[in-house]
């Protein structure tokens, strides 16, 4: 692999804001303050790199089930992050779209994002992908029940259904499998997160904490990546 290449589509778990907090005997809001922080210089040292895709892991549809205050928090950050910065991301080139259940937002929320995306619909140098009340096992059963309806009236035959067709149906259509996966925080699993589409994709585990990741960190994760030969099955004679 040449020394400039980079992956096309990056995807990450943002992991570690409330332990970083815990650390340093701060509230867990205050990690997820930080980690809004990593989280634009990652996004800025991306494009800079030449990713051309970003897929962010913001909110689980797993993580409904932490404390009140905790998700009360995380939504007012959503919020004055999503005030804050769609400016700045749409003078940057920045498209910005969410994926996920995003109706069980807030009415004010929901209509934030969806703003956001109109404001950023025309950019084409990041497409930045946001997913919150996201999981990958919603992903694939809201994709199989819209398949099973076509086939219901007769739009869809059973014959002709394959893995273009389902990929067609996720919520992350029209975006390619991403190269690189990253999860920060030293846990190595993918918990749910892109369960279909991460079939091929490289995989980097870090040990530091969400908040302490930066453009540094990127790199050192680009550098894992050009190491590796992605095969897709075939033989290393094949590849070469």
């Amino acid at each position: 692999m040449s020394d400039d290449l980079v992956p096309n589509h990056v995807a990450i778990i943002m992991d570690g804001n409330g332990r970083w907090a815990k650390q340093r005997k701060l509230p867990r809001s205050a990690g997820h303050k930080q980690g809004v922080k990593a989280t634009q210089e990652i996004i800025k040292a991306s494009g800079k790199a030449g990713v051309k895709y970003l897929t962010l892991f913001a909110f689980s549809s797993e993580n409904w089930q932490r404390p009140k205050k905790e998700v009360s928090a995380l939504m007012d950050l959503f919020m004055q992050a999503l005030k804050n910065e769609v400016q700045n991301l749409a003078e940057n080139g920045v498209r910005l779209k969410f994926i996920g259940q995003k109706d069980a937002f807030s009415k004010k929320l929901y209509q934030q994002i969806e703003q956001a995306e109109e404001q950023t619909a025309h950019n084409d140098k990041l497409f930045l992908n946001i997913a919150a009340n996201y999981g990958g096992r919603w992903d694939i059963l809201q994709a199989t029940k819209k398949i099973i309806k076509q086939v219901q009236i007769g739009s869809l035959s059973l014959e002709a259904l394959d893995e273009t067709i389902l990929e067609h149906e996720l919520a992350t259509k029209n975006l390619p499998a991403p190269d690189l996966f990253i999860r920060t925080g030293g846990e190595q699993r993918i918990s749910n997160f892109l369960l279909w589409q991460l079939a091929y994709t490289e995989l980097y585990f870090c040990d530091l904490l969400w908040p302490e990741f930066n453009a540094g960190e990127l790199e050192k994760a680009f550098d894992s990546y050009r190491l590796r030969q992605r095969r897709f099955g075939r033989t290393e004679e094949q590849v070469v």
